[in-house]
This record gives structure tokens, C-alpha cells and sequence, in this order.
């Protein structure tokens, strides 16, 4: 009986272990990294080069459909592979890869950004 808790405890020590690593592996720090990564193509582009600092990905991870040059896609990982075959002239990334996990993460994270208020001019002099 003993050692079957023991053996127990190991499953559960590694089944958790594997769980944080796997978890581990995908984070917006890396897609933010990837999103700004010239080697994801052979253009020396980046994603940020056609979208600086998240631009007009606002809300994209909200959205259901998603247009690109390439035509509408059902899901984010599609419209990712597009723009980084044909804008950075890359290979598409493995839809469950923590890679293309890392750049959906990110792109969600850059939710709806609202637009910079208009600075009002000061009043003339009465």
C-alpha cells in the first residue's frame, strides 16, 4: 500500500510538472518577441512593420472572421499564416505549436485600444 502511494505521487508530481511546462511555453512575452521577429519570413519584415505596436489588430481576437490580402479566414491562426506568407514571405506556423499559441496570445492581448484624445486648443486671449 505504501508503495503504491508513492508511485501515486510521483504520477501526480510529473503530470503537474509537465502541466507548468507545457504552460510555460507559450506567453504574450514570446508573441510580442515573434510579432517583432524578422526571421519569421525572408522579406527582413516583421509583423510590426505592417502593424506597429498592435495597429489595427485592435479587438482581432474578439472578432469571428478575419480579412486579409489573401481573402477572409475562419480563425486567427489562418489570417497569422497569411500575413506571414505573403507580407514576410515565411512558412505558416504549425496551428498548435506554442509558437503560433505565443502570437494568437498576443494579439489578443492588445484588446480594444482606444484612439488618443483630440488635445483642445487654448482659448485666444479675450
Amino acid at each position: 500500500m505504501k508503495c503504491l502511494k508513492i508511485v501515486l505521487l510521483v504520477v501526480l508530481i510529473v503530470s503537474l510538472g509537465s502541466g507548468i511546462a507545457m504552460a510555460a511555453g507559450s506567453s504574450v512575452k514570446k508573441g510580442k518577441a515573434l510579432f517583432n521577429d524578422t526571421k519569421l519570413g525572408t522579406a527582413g519584415n516583421s509583423c510590426n512593420t505592417c502593424h506597429p505596436d498592435g495597429k489595427g489588430l485592435e479587438g482581432a481576437g474578439s472578432k469571428k472572421e478575419w480579412k486579409t490580402p489573401g481573402g477572409a479566414h475562419k480563425t486567427l491562426e489562418e489570417a497569422v499564416n497569411t500575413c506571414i506568407g505573403m507580407a514576410l514571405k515565411g512558412k505558416d506556423l504549425d496551428v498548435k505549436s506554442d509558437k503560433m499559441k505565443s502570437m494568437v496570445m498576443y494579439i489578443k492581448s492588445l484588446g480594444e485600444k482606444k484612439p488618443a484624445a483630440k488635445k483642445k486648443k487654448p482659448m485666444a486671449g479675450c
